[in-house]
């Protein structure tokens, strides 16, 4: 395919056009989620192969398509579509309701408040998505809320918190694949490096909801169910087998077996509502398989042209050492997913760029991994036009009176703001650190 050319600035016009279109895209619609990442992809990945010069197109293709069907890219994408079978069968078979239930059922009324910041880290952790987990819980703390009288913002910020904490660390989650992926890392030991990291900031936040003077109400008007513990079987399977360092597809097809096994045993679900249940959780995964596919062809048509050398030249000329490289990585996936507010998508445009910087800086893989997971949630959780936060809002705005912006939402977001500061002191005093190897 050629070899690597000696890039400028200009080279990184593909990943101006991707960050500029959709940041335009986002501004010009009513609603953010209506402007489809994709099609700022598609312009970036025209742009890139128009730009390379004195190459045939039939080799510039062919650059484009080594990048898109890239041995990681393949990798991250069969555990895309095995993760969303997973995650919609169980959802099917009522194993999401039967895991709220039975930990709402299990905690006092008078720690409701932290009760529902752990149910939302457990849920997250066990299903692997933070949209996931505010889409579940978000109704429960909503009502919660409109009985007790107390702040709607706050109670919905108590989900996203914990959704946020879960997704960061789950074995399942699409930023720990492609955080894990790009740098070449094992998911248990970039698991132990991160919870590290995050666990003071969690702890620090159930303190919080503990002890906050936010929570003053009549513990009688809560009402809680339970639920048969048999139905949570697939999710506890996964986790045994996941923390027992089972490859992950090993442990995505356990999960998928498990729920359709138990889920038809136990009459939750028919076979063919099974299966359609899978095939809705793959096709849910469809723009991320296709956005994921674009960008490893757009970076490795700037990789070809001498982008990322000249990206890592300038970042590290004036980077001394290690600490001052871990600061680079961490603004430059919290640069990427402002622009893209996609948390998963900025990993996978800066992961070859990380990967590069920890290995001139001798970072091991399992610390570049945890810096990027964490600092790409960080901003995430924080974003007002972000996923996470317009599904919270638009979900605690149904089934009680008024309604809720996001910018109501986001002074009440401890986690994420204590988190960063965390991860912020981690760089600083170099704690936990590891050799390179």
């Amino acid at each position: 395919m050629g070899n690597i050319r000696k890039g400028g600035f200009f080279t990184l016009l593909p990943l101006i056009v991707f960050l500029g279109t959709y940041i335009l895209g986002t501004l010009l619609a009513d609603n953010a989620a209506d402007m489809p990442i994709v099609v700022a992809g598609l312009f970036a990945s025209m742009v890139a192969i128009v730009m390379t010069r004195r190459t045939p197109l039939t080799e510039r293709i062919g650059v484009y398509t080594k990048g898109a069907t890239d041995m990681n890219i393949m990798w991250m994408i069969w555990i895309f579509i095995l993760a969303g079978a997973f995650s919609n069968s169980t959802k099917a078979m009522g194993a999401v309701d039967a895991t709220v239930a039975l930990i709402m059922s299990a905690i006092p009324a008078d720690f409701l408040p932290a009760g529902i910041f752990i149910a939302a880290c457990l849920i997250a952790l066990s299903i692997g998505t933070s949209v996931g987990t505010i889409a579940t819980l978000t109704p429960i703390a909503a009502s919660i809320a409109e009985q007790t009288g107390c702040s709607l913002g706050w109670m919905v910020a108590i989900v996203i918190g914990g959704a946020l904490f879960g997704d960061n660390l789950s074995f399942i989650s699409d930023t720990t694949i492609a955080a894990t992926s790009t740098q070449g890392c094992n998911m248990r030991d970039k698991f132990r490096t991160n919870f590290i990291i995050v666990a003071p900031a969690a702890l620090a936040t159930l303190l919080i909801y503990i002890f906050s003077n936010n929570w003053d109400f009549d513990t009688s008007a809560v009402v809680t169910s339970a639920a048969t513990w048999y139905i949570i079987l697939p999710y506890i399977l996964v986790l045994v087998a996941a923390f027992c360092g089972v490859n992950v597809l090993s442990v995505l097809v356990i999960g998928i077996l498990s729920s359709g096994i138990i889920g038809i045993a136990s009459c939750q679900i028919s076979l063919i509502g099974w299966f359609s249940a899978m095939g809705e959780g793959i096709s849910s995964m469809g723009e991320l398989i296709v956005i994921t596919m674009i960008a490893g062809g757009m970076l490795e048509m700037i990789r070809y042209n001498g982008g990322f050398d000249y990206i890592i030249s300038a970042i590290t000329s004036r980077t001394k050492s290690r600490r001052g490289a871990e600061f680079s990585i961490a603004g430059l996936v919290t640069f990427a997913d402002i622009c893209t507010a996609n948390n998963t998508v900025a990993i996978i445009s800066v992961g070859p760029i990380v990967r590069d910087i920890a290995q001139r800086f001798g970072i091991s893989a399992r610390r570049a991994a945890s810096i990027m997971d964490t600092f790409s949630c960080f901003a995430q959780g924080l974003l007002p036009y972000g996923a996470q936060l317009l599904i919270a809002a638009g979900i605690a705005s149904e089934g009680v009176s008024g309604s809720i912006s996001t910018a109501e939402i986001i002074p009440y977001l401890y986690y994420p703001m204590i988190m960063g500061a965390c991860a912020l002191l981690a760089i600083i005093i170099q704690w936990p650190r590891y050799n390179k190897k």
